[in-house]
């Protein structure tokens, strides 16, 4: 897992090695708040030491979506609030057993009694900063968080430069969903200069745009019944052909 990286003002992130996922730490009016915290024991173990340098107390949690990988947590960081959406805290709830043995069989030494203990946000926000948005894109009750006072965009898993868009199976017409999402977030986009997605690099600048584009073209291929032409797909990602297959699965209507 890399260090620590400060990529705007009161703003953290550190990648596991894991599919490149992205914890990240937000400094909140009355403490951190950690967003998607992973993904081994061993590696939650290393962000707890990183927050601790810091020297400001952890006061809440936040999940953008309900996959195992986003639900995990560590009883270093605190017995606090773990925030989601009411309906990704939902889920959360009635799929912990299998977000349990998702985590047990992909990731090692995981406080599995901690996995998808979940709060549902107030409608005040509760100690979370900025805007939260949510759509249908990907997972139920997914939420992407706006800090405009700092142009810091977190997107949970969209806007990837190493994953293509993932459909959800278990929510119909993922197309129009995607593309809804993607709206929203190119006008969340006009307030930042930096996106941070759940995998892979942060976006920056030109870069933010990049990632809009590509996701939109990809999913547009998939409505025109045509082959997207994505740079992540490739041999370099054979492991992505499968989800991508069942992509268009779904939009097939199969």
């Amino acid at each position: 897992m890399g260090k620590l990286k400060q990529v705007a003002d009161g703003v953290w992130v550190r990648q596991s090695e894991w599919v490149w996922s992205n914890s990240v730490v937000v400094r909140g009016d009355d403490g951190l708040i950690l967003i998607d915290p992973g993904i081994h024991g061993s590696e939650l173990d290393q962000l707890a030491d990183a927050v601790d340098q810091l020297g400001v107390p952890v006061v809440a949690g936040f999940c953008t979506h309900p996959h195992w990988d986003h639900l995990l947590w560590h009883s270093r960081f605190g017995d606090v609030p773990r925030y989601a959406t009411p309906a990704a805290a939902q889920v959360a709830a009635e799929a912990r057993e299998r977000a349990q043995a998702m985590a047990a069989q992909s990731a090692s030494d995981v406080p599995l009694e901690l996995v998808a203990l979940l709060t549902p946000l107030p409608a005040t926000g509760g100690p979370v900063p900025g805007e939260v948005i949510e759509h249908r894109a990907h997972a139920v009750g997914h939420a992407t968080m706006l800090l405009a006072d700092r142009g810091v965009l977190i997107v949970g898993d969209m806007l990837s430069d190493v994953l293509i868009p993932l459909f959800d199976v278990r929510q119909d017409d993922q197309v129009a969903a995607y593309e809804e999402a993607l709206d929203r977030l190119d006008a969340a986009a006009g307030h930042a200069d930096v996106v941070i997605p759940g995998h892979g690099a942060v976006a920056e600048g030109a870069q933010v745009a990049a990632r809009l584009a590509a996701d939109r073209a990809y999913v547009d291929a998939l409505r025109r019944g045509e082959e997207p032409v994505d740079a992540r797909l490739g041999p370099h990602a054979d492991w992505l052909y499968g989800p991508h297959r069942s992509n268009q699965e779904q939009v097939r209507g199969r």
